[in-house]
């Protein structure tokens, strides 16, 4: 196997790994949904089984508390975001949404696997593409995982500047993305493309 997918299976495995285990953690600590429950079967069929009803403050799962780690700045909040990044299309009819998110996020594989194919993986000025497209691809299925289990992503991370302004909540998946997506940009200033 070429040294390039071993990188990508690597990458992409520990952050979805990474996310769904940090997403584990948070729905025991940040909620209501696993007490009571004694094994971590029990545990993981609440989680990735079919929600509760809607409550009162529009969750499927109840918050409990939050957690601040920069007093002021970020804390631990858990969040569901049934929309795309940064919550657009949460208003979509489920009926809408549910298809369009299955179609966009296997078309994102299907074109990150393209390019990655592309990419010899013997070139050192490919670095950037070569970890990019594994961190995209990584938090791509970290957030489909939970769309398909669920219909929504979970949410923690909330960046605020001392409760006046509000950064979207986000997660190890989106963090990932961002990231993969930041070295991409790197990637197109780096390794231009010689012309015939």
């Amino acid at each position: 196997m070429p040294r390039k997918y071993i990188l990508l299976l690597v990458i992409t495995v520990g952050i979805v790994a990474l996310d769904q285990w940090t997403k584990y953690d948070v729905v025991g600590s940040l909620t209501t949904r696993f007490d009571g429950l004694e094994s971590t079967g029990e545990r993981l069929k609440a989680m990735y089984g079919e929600p509760p009803p809607l409550g009162v403050d529009g969750r499927h799962f109840r918050s409990k508390r939050s957690v601040e780690i920069l007093e002021r700045f970020l804390r631990l909040r858990y969040e569901e975001n049934p929309g795309a990044a940064w919550g657009l299309f949460r208003n979509l009819s489920p009926n809408v949404r549910g298809p369009l998110f299955h179609l966009v996020s296997l078309g994102a594989v299907i074109l990150i696997g393209y390019y990655f194919r592309q990419l010899s993986g013997t070139n050192p000025a490919e670095k950037w593409a070569l970890w990019g497209l594994s961190l995209v691809l990584g938090g791509a299925l970290g957030n489909y995982i939970d769309r398909l289990a669920r219909g929504f992503v979970v949410d923690f991370l909330q960046a605020h500047w001392k409760d006046q302004a509000y950064w979207p909540s986000f997660n190890v998946a989106d963090m990932a993305i961002c990231v993969g997506v930041g070295m991409l940009i790197l990637d197109a200033f780096v390794r231009k493309e010689k012309p015939a």
